[in-house]
């Protein structure tokens, strides 16, 4: 099995970029949804991602926008993938020329098949703590034996994940992916340098995605 990919969400500024591909990191998110406390601007966006280095994928995320305005998140930003957080139709998510993911929220009695196959054109999906009131962001965990034991494409895990649970969750899932935000953070949208290097680091470990 191949080394699990990190993805370390909600970067607002150049200082945690960096930090974070300097650490391991293989993608980092920018939401752009406006309510989070995590929001950051297409301008600023763009910003950021002339300043990395080459080879690493950035996402840009986004919760229930109309079309052009995603294009021209897309077009002022320059992110190069996408992750759909809210209720998007895969017609919706596809028409972009980019990849693309959408994200499956977790919850006790949800019929999870029967949500990956509304989107047969993803990418990957990813599997996030459901909340009724939240689009996202919840800082929880939820029950990993939700996930499908047979999927047939790859699968990101995301929700109330740190340098604690990082371990567990990879040898019980198996994800292609995980995803951070809140868990390597000192404050909202403010990533801790220690907590992105013990994630990080953890996550990557071989032992832990059955290599030795």
């Amino acid at each position: 099995m191949t080394t699990v990919r990190v993805k370390i969400c909600g970067i607002t500024n150049q200082v945690d970029a960096s930090d974070a591909i300097a650490l391991g990191a293989d993608a980092i998110g920018f939401i752009f949804h406006p309510p989070s406390p995590r929001y950051v601007s297409p301008e600023k966006v763009a910003e950021i991602i002339a300043g990395l280095p080459p080879f690493v994928s950035t996402v840009g995320l986004f919760v229930d926008l109309k079309f052009e305005d995603v294009r021209k998140v897309i077009d002022v930003s320059g992110i190069g993938c996408l992750q759909f957080h809210g209720e998007e139709e895969e017609s919706l998510c596809d028409s972009f020329g980019l990849p693309w993911f959408k994200t499956i929220k977790m919850m006790q009695g949800a019929d999870v098949v029967e949500k990956v196959s509304r989107y047969n054109r993803s990418s990957a999906v990813l599997f996030d703590t459901g909340d009724s009131n939240l689009a996202g962001g919840t800082g929880k965990t939820f029950d990993w034996e939700l996930i499908p034991k047979s999927m047939n494409k790859p699968y990101i895990v995301a929700g109330g994940l740190n340098a604690q649970n990082v371990r567990k969750v990879i040898k019980m899932t198996k994800p292609f992916a995980v995803d951070v935000c809140s868990g390597v953070e000192s404050d909202k949208g403010k990533k801790d340098k220690s907590k992105l290097k013990d994630f990080i680091t953890l996550a990557k470990q071989r032992e832990f995605n059955g290599q030795t």
